[in-house]
């Protein structure tokens, strides 16, 4: 089953405040921006291809184009993922390029102000700082706010470059 999202602001929403799509990876909370996001997806089996990482499970065809699917746990080194009812897949739109995103769950669209975004100390972490946007704060949540253009488009994940054209 497929959701679609909806894209743009709500009526009367602060110029300044933008919209994640909230995601968990094992036990952290993250967040990407929702003009990235073209659908919602659940997991399904991919068509694998060799010689690739651990973290692209492969291909899939959706409606006519061919999309990586890139396992976020695996690329964060998040302990073993398993695949249930809960597991997501992401569809981004990564520049000119489709890419699926897999995910153990999705929660919701926030809505945060610049005023609760802090900048991304710096730790170590399963993200690199370099692909952070910051640390968003609603309530008492902390959602990890990812860069995904660059992310998805860093050098060692040059490759899906290669399969997505």
């Amino acid at each position: 089953m497929a959701i679609a999202i909806e894209q743009g602001g709500k009526p009367g929403a602060s110029m300044h405040a933008h919209e994640y799509l909230a995601f968990r990876l094992g036990n952290e909370e993250y967040g990407i921006d929702i003009r990235k996001v073209q659908e919602l997806r659940g997991y399904d089996a991919v068509t694998g291809i060799a010689n690739t990482p651990d973290f692209i499970k492969g291909v899939v065809n959706l409606r006519g184009i061919i999309v990586p699917i890139v396992d976020m746990r695996i690329k964060f080194n998040l302990s073993t993922p398993t695949y249930d009812q809960f597991t997501v897949v992401v569809v981004l739109n990564i520049g000119a390029r489709v890419i699926g995103m897999v995910v153990d769950s999705v929660s919701d669209v926030i809505n945060l102000d610049a005023g609760q975004v802090k900048p991304a100390p710096e730790f170590g972490s399963a993200v690199q700082t370099e692909y952070l946007i910051g640390l968003g704060t609603l309530d008492e949540r902390m959602i990890i706010l990812v860069d995904i253009d660059r992310l998805m488009s860093s050098s060692d994940m040059g490759l899906i470059n290669a399969l997505a054209q």
